[in-house]
């Protein structure tokens, strides 16, 4: 485990990774902070129950990897971090977010707390007891984070679909949404009000039926959302989800999703692009909560929605544009691009901090 941690932190870049654990409330958590050459690095509490440490892990680190992806992407003066905690049956829940926020005290400030799966307004209250590196609800916070990441899915989605069709024609387009969460459910409703066909997939069969009684769009049990037919496959549930099996099932033209890390490898992405499948790369796409959220804690001012819009509408069609004219998986050309805004990122932090210890070295002169 131990050489599993050095050697992934070697090879993408890490910074830190940090094991937690509290005898009072039975909390265990990995921390991992991927970047902080240019600000703070953000990223949510993601609170789950992993099968064991090793799968916990891996999903923080990539969870990281990915939240730097989308600080570089949208010109956000920060990177990325994940924290993970194992949810458990006997977890004291208050105590262990508590415990969490000492956590994130600790550091000073290099690091923000945000949601995640299992993480919401109420779970970070309980972190904000204990520290001020949190994202909070109310009127002296960011304002709605389900609603920037719906705008920036829906930007994603429309440049797509101008890539394919030439237009979005949303009364023409049939859209298969899968999960009805906060976000999943916005999506949703917004697609309806553009006129597109909405089929929809939630595991949990109360929600989706309430929702199916809300917004009066049609749903399917979850599992056969990947043989519908459709022109977006939107997915707004967990990860890894574009892998082995489910790739050649898909009966779709785009996939724009919510969705953390959809793809299970980077090679999920090409099978997608030799299927004539175009993916729009989900930390491209679903960066409208994280640009909400870091801008607010960098400048006290949250990123309206319509400029996330913009923003994120503007990246991904620069994406899909250098995809198309190199003929290269839109995957690839998204982390390539990350990966070299990152190098730059890195280069200009180690520039000025060496300045910086130049003008402290220097002896002072006289007038």
């Amino acid at each position: 485990m131990v050489v599993q941690v050095l050697e992934s932190m070697s090879r993408e870049g890490f910074e830190e990774v940090i094991a937690l654990h509290d005898r009072r409330s039975g909390a265990r958590a990995f921390l991992a902070i991927h970047d902080t050459s240019v600000g703070p690095a953000f990223g949510g509490i993601r609170r789950f129950a992993y099968r064991d440490e090793k799968e916990g892990l891996l999903d923080c680190l990539r969870l990281a990897l990915a939240m730097s992806y989308k600080c570089a992407l949208t010109d956000i003066a920060g990177g990325g971090a994940k924290m993970v905690l194992f949810d458990r049956p006997y977890l004291d829940l208050p105590a262990a977010y508590r415990f969490l926020g000492e956590s994130v005290a600790h550091l000073g400030g290099r690091y923000y707390a945000g949601p995640d799966v299992g993480t919401g307004w109420r779970e970070l209250a309980w972190v904000g007891e204990t520290t001020q590196h949190v994202t909070l609800p109310g009127p002296g916070g960011p304002g709605d984070l389900a609603g920037a990441t719906c705008a920036g899915v829906f930007a994603g989605m429309r440049a797509a679909l101008r890539a394919v069709f030439g237009a979005e024609d949303w009364p023409a387009r049939t859209i298969v949404v899968q999960g009805l969460g906060s976000v999943g459910k916005l999506i949703a409703e917004r697609l309806r009000d553009q006129g597109a066909r909405v089929i929809a997939a939630e595991i949990d069969p109360e929600r989706r039926e309430a929702v199916r009684r809300e917004l009066g769009i049609e749903c399917v049990d979850a599992g056969g959302e990947l043989d519908r037919e459709c022109d977006v496959f939107c997915p707004c549930a967990m990860g890894g989800i574009l892998h082995d099996l489910s790739v050649p099932r898909l009966r779709a033209r785009v996939v724009c999703g919510s969705a953390n890390n959809l793809l299970a490898r980077t090679m999920h992405g090409d099978r997608l692009h030799e299927r004539g499948i175009l993916y729009a790369p989900d930390f491209v796409v679903n960066s409208g909560a994280v640009m909400r959220g870091a801008e607010f804690h960098l400048t006290g001012r949250p990123t309206p929605l319509a400029e996330v819009e913009a923003r994120i509408g503007h990246t991904t069609t620069e994406i899909l544009r250098m995809a198309a004219e190199e003929a290269v998986p839109t995957a690839r050309i998204a982390l390539r691009e990350a990966n070299r805004r990152i190098r730059l990122r890195r280069e200009l932090g180690q520039a000025v901090s060496a300045a910086r210890e130049a003008t402290a070295a220097s002896p002072p002169t006289d007038d």
